[in-house]
């Protein structure tokens, strides 16, 4: 799958998933709407994020989760 409002950069934020090649962290973004943030406070907050930074960030996270399989041992 192709994202083209992700990016990863070595020099930003030491490769880290990205928003557009800004400093900001695909996970941040995830971070702040799984702690309650709606998407109207983090665009107020950050404005220079758009309404397609947060959509394709949760596309990215469910392709993630699909994507990988994590077996948990007791």
């Amino acid at each position: 799958m192709r994202f083209a409002r992700i990016t990863v950069d070595p020099a930003v934020c030491t490769g880290k998933p990205c928003i557009r090649g800004l400093r900001f962290p695909v996970s941040r973004l995830l971070g702040l709407l799984a702690a309650g943030e709606t998407r109207e406070s983090i665009l107020q907050a950050y404005p220079y994020l758009e309404p397609r930074d947060i959509e394709e960030s949760l596309a990215y996270a469910a392709w993630l989760a699909d994507e990988e399989t994590i077996e948990f041992t007791r």
